[in-house]
């Protein structure tokens, strides 16, 4: 069975590579804030689920006809001093997102969605979210320049990684590892047994 990821995202598809998993990569192309905006003061949760099962319909249709797949979509994003948070984009951006969640803690919420594919029809979908709480330390103003400088931060949920050069400023999380990277295995198992695979049945070598 192929396993398809619907993100472009280097962490996510490192973590399942790691985890034994071979996915094969097709970028959805979703206007994120146009799904965002076609939601009626949506719950946090509500919110990313929304946008990753936007994603994996996305890919579905653009792999219609293919048969027996699954195809995840995710969504992360950081919900912060009352405030739900994505990608900064711009260097501004992330400049003013570390001054406000310096010495914070915030919670990084992830939402999955799954859709399976058997014989080219879609036969079951499931989908859900996993939330872990990120305590950040706080970095003097050389370092957060130098972390901006490097680019990382500009394209990631919340301005931060927790396995790149932001791990640095994370004193300590509280849940989920992988959520925070960007695709949560427990969450990804308990939606796949939902829609009737096994992870194992998935892995193409022993996990590393």
């Amino acid at each position: 069975m192929r396993f398809v990821l619907a993100s472009q995202s280097p962490a996510r598809l490192g973590v399942l590579r790691s985890a034994g998993f071979d996915p094969s990569v097709v970028v959805s192309g979703v206007d994120e804030d146009a799904v965002a905006a076609s939601l009626t003061d949506p719950a946090p949760e509500e919110l990313v689920r929304a946008l990753a099962a936007a994603k994996a319909e996305a890919v579905f249709e653009a792999l219609d006809g293919h048969s027996d797949m699954v195809i995840v979509g995710c969504d992360s994003m950081l919900s912060i001093n009352g405030e739900m948070v994505g990608k900064p984009i711009t260097p501004e951006a992330a400049r003013e997102r570390w001054a406000s969640m310096a010495g914070k803690t915030g919670e990084l919420l992830t939402g999955h969605a799954i859709i399976r594919v058997e014989n080219g029809e879609r036969t079951k979908e499931a989908s859900g979210t996993e939330g872990t709480t990120v305590r950040f330390g706080t970095p003097s103003q050389e370092e957060i320049e130098a972390y901006i400088a490097s680019g990382e931060p500009l394209q990631v949920a919340g301005g931060f990684t927790l396995d790149g050069l932001g791990g640095w400023f994370i004193e300590g999380i509280d849940g989920d590892f992988s959520s925070v990277i960007g695709i949560s295995l427990p969450l990804t198992r308990r939606l796949l047994t939902e829609v009737g695979v096994s992870v194992i049945d998935l892995w193409t070598r022993p996990a590393s």
